[in-house]
């Protein structure tokens, strides 16, 4: 149940801090635009996209599989669940209070403090955003050049389309996002559907012996792809404030986490399922290949390249887009249109022409690494924060108050966090989960210990008890 410290009225809201933007502020009901099919429909349209299909075709290594058809479902489905879980345990505060990612950052960081922590979400939300954008752009441009009978061919010139429908979409916040992730969920489904038929009539023998009977392992590498599987949302249930704040009221813990389980399951699910299906009987791991051994006739480009734009354009809605803005805002204290452009032009300029190339991979495997380190520890302080220090009681208020309690920086969180980024860094198959336990039981000894009394300025843990 909600606090009387967490609940804001409009009253509230207009009365708030003028530094603060109107879209950092905290969503009162009639700001919020989903209810539950539009929710849904986000994790769905997020899903379903090549890169979760290449995830699910990592699973059959030069022919062989590393897990079996059950050892992959019983990953996949372990995997969502603690995604679910954490979702639902992340999201509260931003469902109930109307706070995004940013403001409830300064209840562990400060205000100060928010902006590093806000950077580890945004700087690689902004370089994905380019890298999906281009790739998009590839296979957007291979439409257009079958439309012009090969007149047209430039990569470039898609990329800027491409972008700048996105920038325009954006700009219209979670209305268009909304539109854009129904559509995009049902093309989608659909496309995965028919491939799902076309594997099970015509490989199916193939998939039995290479995939379904396999030996495969239930040890390391069965909790190392857990860890993978779970990778992919590390960044998105992060920042879960940012959506639960869009989603309308009145909805219980359970069926939000079911807001989760469900379309994550299906979409997420099946799209990792096919993949590792689609390496199975066509023997590669880029279902860009894999499509075109699968389905041999003249319109297969155009059917492989839609699937990647409307991916692209999908994935870039929900989890690239959205957090990034608002850091730009708090930097900057921009109008929100505004800094959907900026981000835009970050993107642009992140020179993802580059970091797609075969000779960067061991460079973006390593930012990858590294920023992906910092994510599990990073939840793992919000959450014990929120339940376990503060009892969910936050005083709303004061997290937008420019000289107020949280005005300063927490040194307990970045001490937690860097030791859950070492853990985790110590323990690479396993970094996720280490790098979570470590920075969770860290942070509680730090701040009860360690750092009493010197959180922030005129605060102790116990104030809001």
């Amino acid at each position: 149940m909600s606090t009387k410290n967490d609940t804001l009225t409009v009253d509230d809201k207009k009365n708030l801090q003028s530094h603060e933007n109107d879209s950092l502020k905290p969503n009162t009901e009639k700001d919020r635009t989903l209810g539950p099919f539009g929710y849904m429909s986000m994790w769905v349209g997020d899903g379903v996209n090549m890169g979760n299909m290449t995830l699910g075709a990592s699973i059959i290594v030069l022919g062989v599989a590393t897990l079996n058809a059950v050892q992959t479902f019983a990953a996949a489905l372990v995997a969502i669940g603690i995604i679910s879980i954490i979702f639902a345990l992340n999201d509260r505060l931003g469902y109930r209070t109307g706070i995004p990612y940013v403001v409830q950052l300064r209840m562990s960081f400060g205000e100060k403090g928010t902006i590093i922590s806000s950077l580890l979400r945004g700087v690689p939300a902004v370089i994905w955003y380019g890298i999906q954008s281009w790739i998009g752009a590839t296979a957007l441009n291979e439409i257009v050049k079958i439309a012009s009978g090969g007149s047209i061919d430039n990569v470039a010139i898609c990329f800027i389309i491409l972008q700048s429908l996105q920038i325009v979409l954006s700009m219209f916040g979670f209305h268009a996002i909304k539109w854009v992730e129904t559509v995009a969920s049902v093309v989608l489904m659909l496309i995965i559907a028919f491939v799902a038929v076309v594997l099970l009539k015509d490989h199916s023998a193939v998939i039995a012996d290479s995939w379904v009977r396999a030996e495969g392992s239930w040890g390391l590498p069965f909790f190392g792809f857990i860890m993978v599987f779970m990778g992919n949302y590390a960044a998105i249930f992060l920042s879960a404030a940012d959506y639960s704040r869009e989603l309308k009221s009145g909805i219980s813990d359970k069926k939000r986490g079911l807001f989760y389980f469900l379309p994550i399951a299906i979409s997420y699910g099946s799209v990792i399922v096919v993949g590792a299906m689609l390496a199975t009987a066509t023997g590669f791991t880029n279902p860009a290949r894999a499509l075109p051994a699968l389905i041999d006739n003249t319109f297969i480009t155009i059917f492989i390249s839609a699937f990647i734009v409307f991916g692209s354009v999908a994935v870039n809605m929900v989890a690239n887009i959205v957090s990034p803005t608002y850091v730009i805002q708090l930097f900057t204290k921009l109008d929100y249109k505004i800094a959907v452009i900026i981000t835009g032009l970050l993107g642009m300029v992140s020179f993802p022409w580059l970091l797609v190339q075969d000779s960067s991979a061991k460079g973006l495997d390593m930012f990858v690494l590294i920023y992906s380190a910092f994510l599990g520890p990073l939840v793992a302080i919000l959450l014990v924060e929120y339940y376990l220090l503060r009892k969910q009681k936050v005083n709303i208020k004061k997290l937008y108050e420019k000289d107020g309690q949280f005005a300063g920086s927490n040194p307990a969180a970045f001490t937690a966090m860097l030791i859950g980024a070492a853990a985790a860094f110590s323990f690479v198959d396993l970094a996720w989960i280490i790098g979570f336990i470590v920075a969770g039981i860290s942070y509680i000894i730090i701040s009860k210990y360690a750092f009493k009394g010197s959180r922030f300025k005129k605060d102790t843990i116990y104030e809001n008890k």
